[in-house]
């Protein structure tokens, strides 16, 4: 199951693509769309935490090689990354709901606030991939 880091950093980008395009989609007035691409950015957020749990479960633990400077910047991305990824999961959830129900002033309310974490979220699990398994400081 080694490849599954690479799956769920590969999940994370698909994931923040598709919550930049569900953003451009909204305030161009395309909501049919916005509603698409939104689920598809749920779906694969959802695949993602699946595959992170399974690799987390069936794994050895991965220690960060790296040296110096970058080793602060590691930890205070994958410490700000975990805390914001747990706090954003039921705020995604109840995003979500909101939207399905039709309570959109109450969703587009949370959604400002969702959205930026999510994607911060979304872009340091991909910086903490990198830092992880591809640079060797």
């Amino acid at each position: 199951m080694i490849w599954l880091p690479h799956l769920t950093a590969g999940l994370n980008a698909t994931a923040l693509v598709l919550l930049l395009c569900g953003f451009a989609l909204i305030k161009s007035g395309r909501r049919d769309l916005h509603r698409r691409v939104m689920l598809a950015a749920v779906g694969t957020s959802g695949l993602f935490l699946v595959a992170y749990m399974v690799y987390h479960a069936t794994a050895p633990i991965f220690v960060f090689r790296g040296m110096g400077a970058v080793r602060p910047v590691y930890y205070t991305l994958l410490i700000s990354h975990v805390v914001l990824a747990a706090a954003v999961t039921p705020m995604i959830a109840l995003t979500v709901w909101r939207a399905v129900t039709g309570r959109f002033e109450p969703h587009r309310g949370l959604a400002r606030w969702t959205l930026p974490i999510w994607l911060y979220v979304s872009a340091t699990g991909i910086v903490v991939y990198a830092l992880l398994y591809h640079v060797y400081i």
